[in-house]
């Protein structure tokens, strides 16, 4: 098969734990063609289709640093491949939707994109959850200042975090003492014109932000907890978090069951669901991660889960 990355610039991967370069390093070892591009390079013009300008024919060196050997370079129909797999990382903003649109024409061309362009717009990382509030923490989403301070005064310890924030970018804490709360509101939701996500402060971040996998439905059966480490009070890796695998609890297996089928239906073929203590606190669907350090730690492979639910998928639309 052949199949289309469109993804952030190969250059500055991280081979020893970019997801993505998992993917590909599977793919490539089933015998199917790589293909990449960045989101800038995709075009679509009047009386012709979407195409990936630039987009180039890969091959893998098994080597750290230089990775892969570009064997091609050619405009490239999105139509004319087995799957795009759409793995930009974030943040969400508007060229990201812009981009979700243009492969949403490529759909209506024939193309068959993952994870589907129209369920990443349907749910945005942070706000997907509120379609399930029997999973989640007491949470308010808001722009008034007043209905924070009241969110506070009722649940004393509080976490703050814009809504387009990534890798724990934004995230604040506020205690019982108040200290901030009104600077830190006045930051976050830029004088009332910008929408904040408050959710009572949960204190099993201590044990890690688990990251669960669900690919084609179901769950990858270890999650990552992302344990913060000293003072901080954010897992995200990408702030210093500690990765440590360990099988699914019971209470995150009932929320993957419950959630893993509704979101499969919806095209989204690859979802990370976080989760702290029993609670889930986001669903991410536009380049979930974590599946190097799932694998290595555990045994089980995680990319090659996901490369069979991936030619399950193209089996069936084909059949």
């Amino acid at each position: 098969m052949k199949l289309l990355f469109v993804a952030d610039p190969l250059e500055g991967f991280k081979t020893h734990k970019d997801t993505t370069f998992a993917m590909m390093r599977e793919a490539a070892r089933r015998g199917h063609q790589l293909w990449t591009c960045e989101q800038s390079d995709l075009v679509w013009l009047r009386g012709a289709r979407v195409v990936a300008r630039g987009a180039r024919a890969i091959t893998l060196t098994g080597a750290a640093d230089d990775w892969f050997n570009a064997v091609t370079q050619a405009e490239l129909a999105l139509a004319d491949v087995d799957a795009v797999l759409m793995r930009k990382d974030p943040p969400f903003d508007s060229e990201y939707f812009y981009a979700t649109h243009l492969l949403t024409q490529a759909e209506r061309e024939g193309a068959r994109v993952f994870n589907h362009p129209g369920a990443l717009r349907d749910h945005p990382e942070k706000l997907a959850i509120l379609e399930f509030p029997q999973f989640i923490a007491p949470t308010l989403v808001t722009r008034s200042a007043d209905a924070i301070r009241a969110f506070h005064a009722e649940h004393q310890d509080i976490i703050l975090k814009p809504l387009d924030g990534m890798g724990g970018m934004g995230i604040f804490r506020v205690g019982p003492d108040g200290l901030n709360l009104g600077s830190i509101t006045e930051t976050l939701n830029q004088g009332g014109t910008q929408t904040v996500m408050v959710q009572k402060y949960l204190a099993e971040i201590s044990k890690g932000d688990k990251r669960v996998l669900v690919i084609g439905g179901q769950a990858v059966p270890f999650s990552l907890a992302r344990i913060p480490q000293g003072s901080e009070i954010r897992g995200n890796l990408a702030v210093g978090g500690k990765g440590v695998a360990m099988p699914l609890t019971p209470r995150e297996a009932e929320i993957a069951a419950a959630l893993g089928p509704i979101l499969a239906a919806r095209g989204l073929l690859l979802v990370g669901l976080d989760v702290i203590g029993d609670c889930l606190t986001e669903i991410n669907v536009t380049s979930p991660t974590c599946f190097q350090e799932i694998t290595e730690q555990t045994g089980f492979d995680v990319a090659a889960m996901y490369l069979t639910a991936l030619e399950a998928q193209l089996q069936k639309a084909a059949a």
